[in-house]
C-alpha cells in the first residue's frame, strides 16, 4: 500500500504535473460538453479543420504584436487571431458549400487545409520574426502547461460554458430538428455560429497547451464515448466531461509513469475507455447487440410461425390444436429451410410467446390479437404479391411458391402501392378474400371508396370539389355495391335508390367515415 501510495502522490510534488491536471481537466471538461453538440450534429471533421486553420491566425497575430510593438509571443494577440482564423475559415467553408457544386464536407477539406498550409508559409516566410515550432504546436506537450495557458484555459472555458447553460434549449433543439427549430422562430444560423465560435474558443485555447491532435481528440472521442451510454443530451454532457477528465488524469500518471509524451498518453487512454464501452455499453454495445440478436426470432421463422397458425385457426375443419411438432414439421416443408436450422421452433414459439405473439401454457396453442392482426398482414401481402404476379402473367402453378417467398416483403408503402395498382381487388387468382389493411380501417378514420367492398356503407365526407365532380352530397350515407368493367368502375347506392357510377380516380377522392362493413350495413332501408 506505501508503494501504491507513494506512486500516486510523488508526481503531484511537481509543479508541471499539478498545472498539466489543472489545465487538462479544464479543456477535457469545456470539451467534452461541446463536443456533445459536435458529435450530434456531425461537425467531427469541422473541429479538426479549426484546429488546423488555427496555425494561420497564431502566426498572423505574433507576426501583428512583432512588428508593430516588438513584442514577441504575446498570447492575447495570438488568441485573437486564431480566433479570426477560425471564423474566417468557417465563413468560407459556408460560401464555397453555397456557391459551388462541392458538398460541405468537400469545401471543408479544400479550405481548412489551404487555411493551414497559409499559416505554414507565413512562419516559414517570416521565420526571422516568428518563432512558432510547428511540430509542438501540432503534438503538444501537456506537461509543459505555462501560467498564461492556464489563464486563457479558464477564461475560455467559462465563457463557453455559460453560454451552453444560457441557450442550452436553443442548441439542443437546432442540434436534433434544425427545421423545426426554424419554423418555430429560432435563428437558426446565428445558433450555428455561436456554436462555431465556441468551438473555436475550446480549440484556440487548448492548442497551445495539447497540441491540434489531442484538442480534437478530446472534442470529440469522450462525447462519442457518452453517446454510446446516454440518449439524453444533458446527461450526455456529464458522461463526456467525466470521461474527459478521467483521460487526462490516467494519461498523465501513465506519462510519468511511463516516461513518455503526455498528449499521446491522454489521448490512448481516451480511446481505450471508448473501445471498452463500445464493447460494453448496456445499449448500444456489441456484445448487448450481440445478445439481442441472439434472442431475436428470424423474422422469416416469426413470420411462417404465425401464417401456419392463422391457417390452423381459420380452417373449417381444424384439429383442436396444432402441436409444436406438427407446427414444425409444416414450417421445415417451406421452400426455405435454413432459418429452421437455425433456431429450433420450439425456441421461436417460446420467445415469440414472451413477445406476446401467440400463447403456449393456458390451453391450445393460439394466436393472441396481435399475433392474428401481424399473420393478418402477412396474408395479405401473399395473396396481394399472388395477384401482382398474376398481373405479370406468372404460370399459376407457380404463383403460391413464388408469393410465399415475396411475402416476407410486407413495408406497408409496398403493400400499398400493389394494391393501387391492381385496382384495389377484393380476392386473389385462387379466389381467395385479401384481408382488408386493418391499419386504415380505424374507427375515426376517413376511408377512400375505392378500398370499400360491396356491402359496405359509409357517411361521404369529401370536400367541396370532389363531391361536386361526383354528384354527391356530404354527409349523405351510401351502400357500396359490385364493381362493373372488371373491377374498373365503383357504384354506390344513395338512400333514395339512385345509383351513381365512379372510375378508379374519383373513388379514391371520395372519402367516407363512420363506415360499417358488410355485415352489418346501416345505409340499409334508409329513404331519402
Amino acid at each position: 500500500m506505501d508503494a501504491l501510495t507513494q506512486l500516486l502522490l510523488t508526481p503531484w510534488q511537481e509543479g508541471f504535473f499539478v498545472k498539466a491536471m489543472l489545465g487538462g481537466c479544464l479543456i477535457a471538461m469545456v470539451s467534452g460538453v461541446v463536443g456533445c453538440l459536435v458529435v450530434l450534429r456531425r461537425m467531427a471533421f469541422l473541429g479538426d479543420a479549426l484546429s488546423h486553420a488555427m496555425i494561420a491566425g497564431v502566426a498572423g497575430g505574433y507576426l501583428f504584436m512583432k512588428l508593430l510593438f516588438g513584442i514577441e509571443a504575446h498570447a492575447p494577440a495570438m488568441l485573437v487571431g486564431s480566433l479570426i482564423a477560425a471564423v474566417l475559415t468557417v465563413m468560407c467553408i459556408g460560401f464555397v458549400s453555397r456557391v459551388a457544386r462541392v458538398k460541405e464536407d468537400t469545401a471543408i477539406g479544400v479550405m481548412y487545409t489551404g487555411v493551414f498550409a497559409g499559416g505554414v508559409v507565413l512562419v516559414s516566410v517570416f521565420k526571422h520574426a516568428i518563432h512558432i515550432d510547428l511540430m509542438h504546436f501540432i503534438m503538444g506537450d501537456v506537461l509543459a502547461i505555462a501560467t498564461a495557458d492556464l489563464w486563457a484555459a479558464a477564461i475560455a472555458a467559462s465563457l463557453v460554458t455559460a453560454v451552453i447553460i444560457l441557450f442550452f434549449r436553443a442548441f439542443q433543439i437546432t442540434s436534433f430538428d434544425p427545421i423545426m427549430a426554424a419554423a418555430i422562430g429560432f435563428p437558426v444560423v446565428l445558433i450555428d455560429y455561436t456554436l462555431t465560435v465556441c468551438v473555436s474558443l475550446v480549440v484556440v485555447s487548448a492548442v497551445s497547451m495539447v497540441g491540434v491532435i489531442l484538442v480534437v481528440g478530446l472534442l470529440i472521442t469522450p462525447a462519442a464515448t457518452a453517446y454510446l451510454l446516454s440518449d439524453r443530451l444533458e446527461r450526455m454532457m456529464v458522461l463526456a466531461a467525466l470521461f474527459g477528465v478521467s483521460s487526462v488524469v490516467l494519461g498523465l500518471y501513465v506519462s510519468v509513469w511511463l516516461d513518455t509524451a503526455g498528449g499521446g498518453a491522454v489521448m490512448l487512454v481516451c480511446t481505450l475507455q471508448f473501445l471498452l464501452v463500445l464493447v460494453f455499453a448496456p445499449r448500444y454495445g456489441m456484445l448487448a447487440r450481440r445478445l439481442r440478436l441472439a434472442r431475436m426470432v428470424p423474422q422469416q421463422l416469426a413470420e411462417d410461425i404465425l401464417i401456419e397458425l392463422l391457417k390452423a385457426e381459420d380452417a373449417p375443419s381444424a384439429p383442436p390444436h396444432l402441436t409444436q411438432d406438427h407446427l414444425a414439421a409444416a414450417i421445415a416443408a417451406h421452400p426455405r429451410e435454413q432459418h429452421v436450422r437455425a433456431m429450433p421452433v420450439r425456441t421461436a414459439l417460446r420467445r415469440m410467446a414472451g413477445q406476446g405473439l401467440l400463447l403456449l401454457d393456458d390451453g391450445p396453442m393460439r394466436l393472441t390479437e396481435a399475433g392474428r392482426a401481424e399473420a393478418t398482414r402477412i396474408r395479405r401481402a401473399h395473396r396481394l404479391w399472388e395477384s401482382w404476379l398474376d398481373h405479370l402473367g406468372e404460370p399459376a402453378e407457380a404463383l403460391h411458391q413464388k408469393a410465399q417467398a415475396l411475402e416476407h416483403v410486407h413495408a406497408p408503402e409496398a403493400l400499398d402501392y400493389l394494391d393501387d395498382m391492381l385496382l384495389h381487388p377484393d380476392t386473389d387468382p385462387h379466389g381467395e378474400p385479401i384481408p382488408r389493411n386493418p391499419d386504415r380501417f380505424t374507427a375515426d378514420a376517413r376511408i377512400p371508396l375505392s378500398l370499400l367492398r360491396p356491402g359496405d356503407c359509409g357517411t361521404v365526407q369529401c370536400s367541396g370539389t370532389a363531391c361536386q365532380a361526383a354528384n354527391l352530397l356530404p354527409g349523405v350515407c351510401v351502400e357500396v355495391l359490385p364493381r362493373l368493367d372488371g373491377g374498373r368502375t365503383w357504384q354506390v347506392r344513395l338512400p333514395d335508390g339512385s345509383v351513381r357510377t365512379f372510375d378508379h380516380p374519383q373513388a379514391d377522392a371520395i372519402l367516407l367515415e363512420r363506415v360499417t362493413l358488410a355485415e352489418g350495413c346501416g345505409c340499409r332501408g334508409v329513404s331519402a
